[in-house]
C-alpha cells in the first residue's frame, strides 16, 4: 500500500517560468482588457522588464537560485507566506470560506448534539489516517497529487503580527510530527469550552458519549452569553495582534493556548437554519462570538442537525477541505467508530477556556462585535440553483463542464453589467510538489468574440447566426481549456510576476535592483487583476453550497458546486451594488438556457 506521503518527494516541482514567457503571457492575457494607450503603457512597462540592464533578469536570476536551495520546495515558498499571511485586511468573510453539507442519512442526526458527534468522529477518523500514513494520496488520471495540505487540517491556528502573521501547526520544527492534543474547543453562545474527545491513551469516545458531553455543555450554559473573544478574530490583523498582546498580557496565556491547539472547534448555533442562502450566510460569518476565524477548521452545527464548516485559508486550499469533507461524509458514523476503535470511557471531560476579562478588553471584544456585524450586513448573497444543468450535460454537449459555466459566467455579465470585466479562476496544481493554485485569468480575444456574438442582430438567417454564435463559443470554450491546461501545468504569469516585484522590495538593494519593477504598476497589471467576477469550484455530492465573501467593492464572488446532473451557484458582493448582482443571477439563467439550446442544436 503506497503511504498518504509516499509519493511527494517524487512529484515534480513547480517549474521557474522563465521571463520573457510570463511578459509574453502577461501582455497576452491582460490585451483583451485594454485600450491603445494602456497596451502601449504596459508594453513600455514590460520592455523595462526584460531589459538586459534592468531589475527583471537579476530577480529571476535570484529566484531561480532560491529554487535550486536544497531546503526550498517550490519557487512559491516565500509568495505563498507574503500572499496569505500577508494581508492585513480582516480575514473573517473577506478570506474564509465554507461548505454546506448535505444532511445526514441516519435520522438520528437530525439533532444538533447527534450531528456534531458525528462530524468529530469523522475528522478523527480522517486524522487517524493522516497521522499513519494510512490515507490514500489522491491521483488525477492515474497520477499522484500532493498530500502535503493534509497535515495542516488539524491543530493549525493562524496567529495575528503586526506586519505579517504566523501559521501555528504540526509538522514544523516547533512541532515536529503529528498533533498528539486531545480536545477540541466547543462555542455556544459565546462561551468557550475545552473538551477531550481522545481519552488518555489517544482512544476515541464513542459518539454518544460526544454528544452527551455537548448537551452537558449547552445545559451548563443556559441562556448566558459568554464573552464572545472570538470577535477579536474579525478584526483587521494587525489590531487582533494588538488586541492578542493584550489578552496575553491580562493572563490569557492557558486560554489562547487551548484554543490554538485545539484539533479543531465545533460551534453550536442556537438558530434553526432557514433556506441555504441564510445557512451560508450563518456558515461565512454567523454570531463573531461564537467562532474563532484564525482556526483552520470550525464545523457550525444547526439545532436541527445541519452542519458545515469554515475554513481559514493561509494552509489549506479548497481541494484539502473537500477531501477531509468527503471522508466524513461518504461514511456513516458508525463506521467511523469501528475504524478508530472507539469505546466508552464515560463522558468525555469539558472545562470552559479560562479567559480573564478587563473592562477594557471586553469593551474591545463588543465593538470589534459591532463593527463585524456592521461589515457582514454591507455584504449581499444569492443562491442560484439549476436543476438541469450538470457536468454530464455539458459532456452530452460536447464541452467541458468548467467552460460551459465560465463562459455562462461571461456572458451573463456582459449582459447584466454592459462589459466584459476581469475574471479570476482558481486553478489547483497539485499534480506538483507541495503544490497549490494558479491565478488563470478567463477573459480572452474568444470570450470577447463570444459575447458579441451572442447578442449581435445577425443577418435574416437565424441559421446562419447561430452557426457563427456555436463557431464563436467552441472557439471561446478552447481558449477556456487550453489556459486551464497551461495553468494546472505551472504555466502561468501572475503569481511568477508578484513575486519577482516581492524579491525586489524584500532584496533589491542587496541584489543591485533598487529600480521597481514597472510591470506591476503598469495598466494591464492594475485591470487585469481589478476582478469584476472571482470564481471558484467545488465538485463534491456532499455539498450542498459552497461560498465565499466579497473580494472588493465591485466584484460578484463566484463559488460553484458543479455536480453531474446540477448546478448550484452561491453569489456575493457589496450590498451597495446588489442589485447588479440580482440582474447577474438572472442573466446566468438566461445565458445557460441560450448556450445549452445553441449546442443542442448542433
Amino acid at each position: 500500500m503506497t503511504g498518504t506521503f509516499d509519493a511527494e518527494d517524487d512529484l515534480p516541482r513547480v517549474p521557474v517560468p522563465a521571463l520573457a514567457d510570463s511578459a509574453a503571457q502577461f501582455l497576452e492575457w491582460c490585451d483583451p482588457l485594454l485600450d491603445d494607450e494602456q497596451r502601449a503603457q504596459t508594453r513600455a512597462a514590460v520592455d523595462q522588464l526584460l531589459r538586459p540592464d534592468g531589475p527583471g533578469p537579476v530577480l529571476q536570476r535570484a529566484l531561480e537560485a532560491f529554487d535550486a536551495e536544497p531546503t526550498t520546495h517550490t519557487w512559491l515558498d516565500d509568495f505563498w507566506e507574503s500572499r496569505y499571511l500577508g494581508r492585513r485586511d480582516r480575514i473573517a468573510l473577506n478570506a474564509n470560506f465554507f461548505f454546506l453539507f448535505t444532511d445526514s442519512a441516519d435520522p438520528a442526526e437530525s439533532e444538533q448534539a447527534a450531528r456534531a458527534a458525528g462530524l468529530v468522529l469523522g475528522a478523527l477518523d480522517h486524522k487517524h489516517r493522516v497521522d499513519t500514513e494510512t490515507l490514500p494520496p489522491a491521483t488525477r488520471k492515474g497520477a499522484p497529487m500532493t498530500m502535503e495540505q493534509h497535515k495542516y487540517l488539524f491543530s493549525s491556528t493562524r496567529i495575528p503580527g503586526d506586519g505579517q502573521d504566523t501559521a501555528r501547526t504540526p509538522y514544523t520544527d516547533a512541532w515536529p510530527g503529528p498533533s498528539r492534543e486531545r480536545h477540541i474547543v466547543v462555542f455556544v453562545r459565546g462561551h468557550a469550552f475545552r473538551m477531550d474527545v481522545l481519552g488518555a491513551d489517544g482512544t476515541a469516545h464513542t459518539a454518544a458519549e460526544i454528544a452527551d458531553g455537548l448537551r452537558a455543555i449547552r445545559a451548563r450554559v443556559g441562556e448566558t452569553r459568554g464573552p464572545g473573544v472570538g470577535r477579536l478574530t474579525t478584526k483587521a490583523r494587525a489590531d487582533w495582534a494588538a488586541s492578542r498582546r493584550a489578552l496575553l498580557a491580562e493572563g490569557n496565556e492557558a486560554a489562547l493556548d487551548d484554543l490554538e491547539t485545539a484539533l479543531f472547534c465545533v460551534s453550536l448555533e442556537d438558530d434553526a437554519r432557514g433556506d441555504d442562502r441564510a445557512t451560508g450566510a450563518q456558515l461565512l460569518h454567523g454570531d463573531s462570538a461564537n467562532r474563532w476565524f484564525d482556526k483552520a477548521v470550525t464545523f457550525v452545527v444547526f439545532p436541527d442537525g445541519t452542519a458545515g464548516i469554515n475554513t481559514e485559508h493561509c494552509r489549506l486550499d479548497g481541494t484539502t477541505v473537500l477531501a477531509l469533507v468527503d471522508g466524513m461524509l461518504d461514511a456513516s458514523t458508525a463506521e467511523h467508530a469501528e475504524a478508530l476503535g472507539a469505546r466508552s470511557q464515560g463522558v468525555p471531560d469539558a472545562t470552559p477556556l479560562p479567559f480573564a476579562i478587563t473592562e477594557e478588553r471586553a469593551a474591545d471584544i463588543r465593538a470589534a462585535g459591532e463593527d463585524f456585524a456592521e461589515f457582514a450586513a454591507s455584504v449581499a448573497t444569492r443562491l442560484v440553483v439549476f436543476d438541469d444543468v450538470g457536468s454530464d450535460r455539458a459532456k452530452k454537449l460536447g464541452v467541458s463542464p468548467d467552460a460551459l459555466v465560465q463562459m455562462a459566467y461571461q456572458l451573463a455579465h456582459v449582459r447584466s453589467k454592459g462589459f466584459v470585466g476581469a475574471t479570476y479562476e482558481s486553478i489547483a496544481t497539485l499534480g506538483f510538489h507541495h503544490g497549490r493554485t494558479e491565478a488563470m485569468r478567463v477573459v480572452t480575444p474568444e470570450v470577447l468574440a463570444f459575447t458579441a456574438a451572442m447578442d449581435d442582430p445577425g443577418t435574416d438567417d437565424p441559421g446562419a447566426d447561430d452557426d457563427a454564435r456555436r463557431t464563436a463559443f467552441d472557439a471561446a470554450a478552447s481558449a477556456h481549456v487550453r489556459r486551464a491546461q497551461a495553468c494546472a501545468a505551472g504555466h502561468a504569469p501572475e503569481q511568477h510576476l508578484w513575486e519577482l516585484s516581492l524579491i525586489q522590495q524584500r532584496r533589491g538593494a542587496e541584489l543591485g535592483a533598487t529600480e521597481p519593477l514597472a510591470v506591476v504598476d503598469s495598466p494591464g497589471w492594475r485591470i487585469m487583476r481589478d476582478d469584476f467576477m472571482s470564481t471558484s469550484s467545488a465538485p463534491s455530492e456532499n455539498v450542498r453550497v459552497f461560498g465565499f465573501g466579497s473580494t472588493s467593492t465591485q466584484c460578484i464572488g463566484v463559488a460553484y458546486v458543479l455536480l453531474p446532473s446540477r448546478l448550484i451557484v452561491h453569489l456575493s458582493t457589496p450590498a451597495a451594488v446588489g442589485e447588479q448582482m440580482e440582474r447577474f443571477a438572472t442573466e446566468l439563467r438566461r445565458a445557460l438556457d441560450e448556450i445549452t439550446a445553441l449546442l443542442e442544436d448542433r
